[in-house]
């Protein structure tokens, strides 16, 4: 009934301002000791893939470096940890050994477990609602989301064994097509132009650009030192903090307007506010609602424009309530039309840039959104919410609402 009362509220023309709403919400909703919190979130920084920082260092090191730095930051043993679930999109088998040899590397006890998922362009917060999921149920107190991919190392290339019958079903066969065709399938039907495009995809570097330059990916990034080989074969030792596909000199004629690929890892520690209160841990954010929906393949990019309203419904939430919409730059087609066909004001989208400027390593972007979100929301200082969205490769769409609670 309390949700009810909530979302008969937005639906009236007198439902007041969206403060008052916010209000409502936390009045009816509250907080509780079953809340699923965020305690903390680290990334690596994001290198260009087969040429950045990180082309020569294996995904089990990246891994290591955020699982190990979040626990380390709060002070956390991981025998607390009920589970750990890792997105992974490339290494065979989603990276199920992977994610266990970065396990032991990360000095884990064997009683831990940890295992894998693959929603390819989500992994990473698909490894985040698992989580949730388990801790919900009351399996697990507290758990650590992550999400990781080394595309120096793997390319996506073969798609695997497939029945022949999938050129007789036009959906079957449309979730092989190439990414790119899908970005201008979105271009075209719904008419997204170029321009628009390219200034999207500018406003992104530029973004990014200024966050980097004062300083504000430094309280997110894990220094990692790693070996790096140079083009005469020299290998040396390298100690990686900043992401190194920002064009801070990028123009209009000289940009990209897709994700780059790249390669990182980011770890999400999260848990019962009940568990998460009695340790004595922070709370950094508040899981208030998320959701998957399926879209057609062939159109994959549009997957926000519809998994988004689904997280907000949820929540009780509308468009006008969030201050920060974080949603993955695949490609600039795709971005533009979710952001358009939902009225968001742009200078509530990625506010530090997003997958053009920074990179998209597949199964570490949706754990990095949520790292990125939940910073920018603290930076502000006050209560707040934002969204974390992404579309999905085969026709997908996930999105995430989380609060801030304030100081």
């Amino acid at each position: 009934m309390h949700r009810l009362k909530i979302i008969s509220g937005h639906l009236s023309p007198s439902s007041g301002s969206s403060q008052d709403r916010r209000d409502l919400w936390r009045t009816e909703c509250g907080s509780g000791p079953e809340d699923v919190v965020v305690v903390h979130g680290l990334r690596t920084a994001i290198g260009k893939a087969k040429r950045g920082a990180f082309k020569d260092t294996t995904p089990d090191e990246l891994l290591s470096a955020v699982m190990t730095a979040v626990l380390k930051d709060v002070g956390l043993s991981p025998n607390k940890l009920g589970d750990v679930c890792v997105g992974n999109v490339l290494q065979p088998g989603a990276g199920a050994l992977m994610a266990r040899v970065a396990h032991f590397l990360s000095g884990f006890p064997e009683t831990v477990p940890v295992y894998t998922v693959n929603r390819q362009c989500s992994s990473g917060l698909q490894a985040l609602f698992n989580i949730a999921g388990a801790i919900r149920s009351g399996s697990i107190d507290l758990g650590l989301a992550c999400g990781v991919e080394s595309m120096s190392l793997r390319s996506i290339g073969n798609p695997g064994d497939l029945s022949s019958r999938l050129v007789d079903n036009d959906k079957a066969r449309d979730c092989i097509l190439p990414m790119g065709i899908t970005s201008e399938n979105v271009a075209e039907r719904f008419g997204v132009s170029r321009e628009k495009q390219d200034a999207f995809a500018l406003s992104s570097q530029q973004k990014a650009a200024k966050a980097q330059t004062s300083g504000l990916f430094q309280q997110e990034i894990v220094p990692v030192t790693t070996k790096f080989v140079d083009d005469d074969g020299k290998e040396r030792e390298v100690t990686v903090t900043k992401d190194d596909g920002i064009r801070a000199g990028t123009t209009l004629a000289g940009l990209g307007n897709s994700s780059q690929v790249s390669d990182g890892a980011a770890a999400v520690l999260i848990g019962r506010r009940s568990a998460v209160d009695a340790l004595g841990l922070p709370v950094l954010g508040v899981l208030r609602a998320s959701a998957v929906v399926g879209v057609p393949p062939d159109v994959m990019g549009i997957g926000p424009a519809f998994a988004i309203p689904a997280a907000l419904e949820q929540a009780g939430l509308t468009v006008d309530d969030i201050d920060v919409f974080e949603i993955n730059e695949a490609f600039a087609s795709q971005a533009v039309y979710c952001v358009a066909k939902l009225g968001i004001p742009l200078e509530k989208v990625n506010p530090s840039g997003g997958a053009i400027a920074l990179g998209h390593p597949l199964g570490c972007t949706g754990a990095r959104q949520v790292v990125t979100l939940l910073n920018e929301l603290k930076r502000r200082g006050r209560r707040a919410y934002g969204v974390v969205s992404m579309c999905i490769g085969t026709g997908m769409g996930a999105a995430a609402v989380f609060e801030y609670p304030g100081l």
